[in-house]
């Protein structure tokens, strides 16, 4: 089937609802961790699903190289392949053809974009029609359009032609699109800027997808500036379809895009902190290879109910991570993600009971003291 959203709440322009996808409801507003080469970096599916995931997140573009999307399909698609039995989101490629790109340099043109891959420099041709393909084979849930992720610091006129651009490739991958059991989405872009967000949003919204998207912000941009880009889209966006802001996963942001109506959202940035060392707190992040953390024995956060919280220490957990030991990595990992999937129980709950203001302040105020 395809998802299908259930709006059961507002508070404010705060949204409490359902998503429905084929293995399994997900309650919104949730956050998604990141398992870019079909695995949330140093954990098990199983792992994962303690943590209270619902919908996880694959990327085309690497399963695209690595290996390959006839070899997924081979072994029944995606969730076979992983052993993931939850809902499960590809996106597009687009973004990463723009960050990774061999030197960085690629030719866009109206057929798809030319680039060299980040592994072995080969030459790479990818089109809006060749990524709906590829994640029609893996078989997730929830496709993403194959769009353009401009620079932050884009002219206006660059800016206009990319949004244009993108909305054409959203057609065709849309016309493209052949799998019955997975749902299609479509990702707004314009930049920064105010009336091109609004055409953006407004002309994706007529090809009706079964969601909708805000790209291109959390991309080097200043945080009011990223928030206006989300006021400058959201407000287009029909009610009754689940709305996603990608690449988000700074809890300040989380919590920002909330108030502002978003449902979904997903960011590397949990495993990525735990890989370095660093964990999320109610009192901000915190880096355990600290000295002061040699002889902690407490919990790397007193009042959390994650696996790494309820069995280790702040101590054990810096010595692995001093000896480069990847039990270090995973426990962080499983705090960190658990930190923002109970972060956004609580604030279904507050939505719920009409506080959710309420909560963002004393949230933020604890976290920025």
């Amino acid at each position: 089937m395809k998802v299908k959203y259930e709006l059961d709440k507002k508070d404010g322009n705060a949204r409490l609802g359902k998503l429905h996808t084929n293995h399994g409801t997900v309650i919104t507003p949730m956050f998604m961790p990141v398992g870019t080469c079909a695995t949330v970096k140093t954990l098990t599916p199983e792992q994962v699903k303690e943590c209270g995931s619902g919908v996880i997140l694959s990327n085309t573009y690497h399963l695209w190289l690595r290996p390959g999307e006839d070899i997924v399909d081979k072994a029944g698609g995606l969730h076979q392949f992983m052993n993931y039995d939850g809902p499960i989101l590809t996106d597009s490629g687009g973004f990463q053809v723009f960050s990774l790109a061999k030197n960085k340099k690629k030719d866009i043109v109206e057929e798809g974009v030319h680039f060299k891959s980040h592994i072995d420099g080969k030459k790479l041709f990818l089109t809006p029609e060749l990524s709906i393909e590829i994640q029609n084979k893996l078989d997730s849930d929830i496709a993403m359009s194959f769009d353009e992720c401009i620079p932050p610091n884009s002219t206006y006129e660059y800016t206009k032609n990319s949004t244009e651009r993108t909305l054409r490739w959203a057609k065709r991958g849309k016309e493209a699109f052949n799998n019955e059991k997975q749902s299609l989405f479509g990702i707004v872009q314009g930049g920064s800027f105010e009336d091109l967000r609004k055409y953006s949003a407004l002309e994706t919204v007529k090809m009706d997808f079964d969601g909708y998207a805000i790209g291109g912000v959390a991309i080097g941009e200043e945080k009011d500036v990223t928030y206006n880009m989300i006021d400058y889209s959201i407000k287009y966006l029909p009610e009754d379809k689940p709305r996603y802001l990608m690449g988000v996963g700074e809890p300040l942001d989380i919590l920002e895009g909330v108030k502002q109506g978003v449902d979904m959202f997903d960011c590397v940035l949990p495993t990525r902190l735990a890989r370095h060392g660093n964990a999320f707190t109610r009192e901000g992040k915190i880096n355990l290879k600290n000295a002061k953390f040699k002889e902690d024995f407490t919990p790397i956060e007193n009042d959390c109910d994650c696996y790494a919280c309820k069995n280790y220490t702040k101590a054990y957990v810096k010595h692995l991570i001093t000896c480069n030991e990847s039990l270090g990595g995973t426990l962080l990992s499983i705090h960190n993600i658990r930190f923002l999937i109970k972060m956004m129980e609580e604030i279904r709950e507050a939505i719920k009971e009409d506080r959710f203001i309420e909560y963002k302040e004393e949230f933020t105020k604890k976290y920025t003291n």
